[in-house]
């Protein structure tokens, strides 16, 4: 298998834009981050726990966190194959996390594919994401490429990631099961900011930089772009589950309607529809009716609450954009970096 550094320098013509380095080096990437899943001692050790999560993995997405991390090493004039180890490690975190999310959420479709507790059932599903969780700090203390200062320094970083998104996913969860309307748009901002900003931007970015040996001004304002850009990633998903088109149908469209979930468009229209309470009765009823699903997003639109989110998360990039610049020496990789907000938003377009 080739190495990272082989990988990103291997294509005929450089990515232009960060949607290219994403379906140019996705596959790869996930070719080396799934050799970090082990093998048992025992045959039914793989069946029931190591083969269904590396079945899990391959069917990984875009792999953008890891891409970012190598990005961010390489920004700072880094090794990316030394930010191997972490960057499969976050990637690992990111499947434990969507596995146990889809069984908090008895949610029934992850990428176009049947949740892993349904295919599985819920006790090995929730054993393999355990499983995943365990391959984060380990992945990294066996590194040999690192040393132990900046191991130590990685995997506290790390466990932070660790405790802010379940700190977040806490908040997603409580709200639902209290049946919580009160929500306002700043609740949901340290929401998904602790859900979702940390691990799927902030720290992916600042272990790259950390990593490729970068001041603690770059490392940080790696950390505060990923921060900006993985909140602005997070509404855009909320968005797309509402009113993507075919990238939302890989996905179960509209699902965040049905399992309640207290997105940016929702609390939005929460405080600002005249159709609040027949939006809540929809959000409560656990509805998977299409009409009745559209009829919800018919009230988030016309009370301006689509909108609103949208441009909230264009907003939210492009003054992140304008910080990077200012903070991280001017370079291909950095310049990827700043594609990658625009990425981010203009899904929808």
């Amino acid at each position: 298998m080739a190495s990272i550094k082989e990988i990103l320098s291997s294509a005929s013509a450089r990515p232009a834009t960060f949607e290219d380095y994403l379906n140019c080096y996705a596959d790869q990437v996930g070719d080396l981050v799934n050799e970090f899943i082990p093998r048992g001692s025992h045959g039914d050790m793989d069946a029931y726990l190591y083969d269904p999560l590396l079945a899990y993995s391959r069917n990984g997405g875009k792999r953008h966190r890891p891409l970012i991390c190598f990005a961010a090493c390489l920004a700072v004039g880094g090794d990316p194959d030394r930010a191997m180890s972490a960057a499969a490690a976050i990637e690992h975190f990111h499947s434990a996390a969507l596995i146990h999310d889809d069984i908090a959420d008895e949610a029934e479709l992850r990428r176009g594919e049947p949740c892993l507790h349904l295919t599985e059932g819920l006790g090995l599903a929730i054993n393999m994401g355990d499983l995943a969780l365990s391959l984060v700090n380990g992945t990294v203390m066996n590194d040999p490429s690192l040393d132990d200062a900046t191991k130590v320094r990685v995997v506290s970083e790390l466990i932070t990631m660790t405790r802010r998104t379940i700190e977040g996913q806490a908040l997603d969860l409580g709200w639902a099961r209290d049946g919580r309307y009160d929500v306002t748009p700043e609740d949901y901002l340290v929401m998904a900011t602790h859900k979702t900003a940390h691990y799927s931007g902030a720290v992916p970015l600042a272990i790259g930089a950390i990593i490729g040996g970068g001041s603690e001004a770059e490392v940080e304002a790696l950390r505060n772009y990923g921060l900006d850009t993985g909140l602005a990633f997070q509404i855009q998903d909320d968005l797309l589950n509402l009113v993507g088109t075919e990238e939302a149908t890989k996905k179960d469209f509209r699902s965040d309607i049905t399992e309640g979930k207290r997105t940016l468009v929702v609390v939005h229209a929460l405080q600002n529809s005249p159709d609040r309470e027949r939006l809540v009765e929809i959000l409560s009823s656990k509805e998977k009716d299409s009409a009745v699903l559209a009829e919800a997003v018919g009230i988030m639109e016309a009370s301006g609450s689509v909108d609103y989110a949208r441009a909230y998360a264009e907003n939210l990039t492009q003054i992140a954009k304008n910080r990077l610049i200012d903070m991280v020496p001017p370079s291909e990789s950095r310049d990827m970096l700043v594609s990658m907000a625009d990425w981010f938003v203009n899904r929808l377009k």
